[in-house]
């Protein structure tokens, strides 16, 4: 059993906090509304997060993480279908909110609501904290009047969505900082050990074996130019920087990214799940087709598939199908989604044929990324086995030969 800290408010309206044992989050948050109550907050009482939860919740530039968002959305479909005041929540949620960023916006939106201001208008003066789709699945809700399912709606979308490309980014995490540290003993060594050891071995006045001169040959030479390659490598990385910043930097990104072998079918397919995923969403929630295609395009990433829709978005104004211009790029979209989006196009259930297609590719998109954790890690293994016998290769063949020759 784990130990939830709560705050939330009862049938009257008093603000009560307090703490709930269960097995779950989600268990001990039906028990609580089982007793009445209407959550704020919730969290585990001996949550640490731990180094990857703590990198996850961090906003930079004063802006709020995506945890946040999942967070709040949660709150106020709470809140919503508890029949609370919009004013009311809000400004609840503003005394209850830690961050003082995430704290001012929620004020100031509490602030426009009482002046009359409409929850998605309030919501667009803040784009650091919420995006342009967020705003218009809330403008929908508000027209529709489900805005307590249009808030769940979100959490579960940002959630879901953040999920997958955690995963993603996070099995490189562990690959990455070994390879890092491989790199940095490596050059260490290079640069500190083996000259030492060079000197020795030079001084017996023996032939060197041929591994032997290679190592001493690269120690020297990084002993020598070292610090001009790395000059050259931060100048060089600060420039790549740039130009990848600007609209033809983009491209190349984009294109080298879904280009690459293995790596960059995961990608394809992570953003094909994202726009399967956002169209749905929207479609869902009574936004047009050309609003969603819109609003996707913004948030896709990729300038390549960002060109597509809105090339797709050009053709559905001229009275054209999405279909038939994802026909025209069989290398950024697989053949299998035309023809779905054909079918859901000619039966009117796009919508529903754009969820199974954003399930279908979450789940190629996990079994990818558990595939390449499994490739990725025998890889490392098998690299780091033969740099490190080659570098004691390097060492012990000569001292050998020394001994043996005795």
């Amino acid at each position: 059993m784990t130990e939830f800290k709560y705050e939330g408010l009862d049938n009257l309206g008093q603000p009560q906090s307090g703490t709930a044992n269960a097995p779950t989050q989600d268990a001990a948050v039906e028990a609580l509304q089982r007793r009445g109550l209407t959550l704020t907050s919730i969290k585990a009482a001996s949550e640490s997060g731990g180094l990857m939860a703590a990198l996850n919740n961090i906003s930079f530039f004063g802006g709020a993480s995506n945890r946040d968002i999942v967070l709040l959305s949660r709150q106020l479909a709470t809140l919503f279908e508890a029949q609370v005041s919009a004013l009311r929540i809000f400004r609840l949620l503003a005394e209850q909110a830690e961050k003082p960023f995430l704290r001012k916006a929620l004020t100031d939106i509490g602030d426009d609501l009482q002046s009359g201001t409409s929850i998605s208008k309030a919501l667009s003066k803040h784009p650091k904290v919420f995006s342009d789709f967020y705003i218009n699945m809330v403008r929908a809700g508000e027209e529709s009047g489900k805005l307590d399912q249009t808030f769940l709606f979100l959490a579960d979308y940002i959630d879901r969505s953040y999920e997958l490309t955690g995963k993603a980014k996070n099995a490189l995490v562990y690959p990455a900082f070994i390879l890092l540290t491989f790199v940095s003993v490596m050059t260490l060594m290079l640069t500190v050990v083996i000259p030492k050891i060079g000197a020795i071995l030079e001084g017996d006045g023996q032939a060197l074996p041929f591994v032997t001169q290679v190592i001493l040959d690269l120690s020297t030479f990084l002993t020598d130019y070292g610090i001009f390659i790395l000059i050259a490598l931060i100048v060089g990385g600060y420039f790549f920087y740039r130009y990848a910043q600007t609209t033809a930097g983009k491209f190349m990104m984009s294109r080298f990214k879904i280009s690459l072998p293995y790596v960059g079918d995961l990608y394809q397919k992570l953003y094909l799940s994202r726009f399967a995923d956002n169209m749905h969403v929207m479609l869902s929630s009574g936004i047009s087709a050309v609003r969603s295609l819109e609003i996707t395009a913004t948030v896709i990433e990729n300038q390549i598939y960002e060109a597509i829709l809105l090339e797709a978005l050009e053709g559905v104004k001229a009275g054209r199908s999405m279909s038939d211009t994802f026909s025209h790029y069989p290398k950024e979209i697989p053949s299998i989604m035309v023809q779905m989006l054909k079918i859901g196009e000619e039966t009117g259930e796009l919508g529903n044929i754009l969820e199974r297609m954003a399930k279908f590719y979450n789940r190629e998109v996990n079994a990818s990324v558990d595939t390449l954790v499994s490739l990725i890690e025998p890889a490392l293994i098998v690299a780091l086995a033969v740099g490190v016998g080659f570098l004691l290769a390097a060492v012990l063949l000569p001292i050998y030969n020394s001994t043996a020759s005795i």
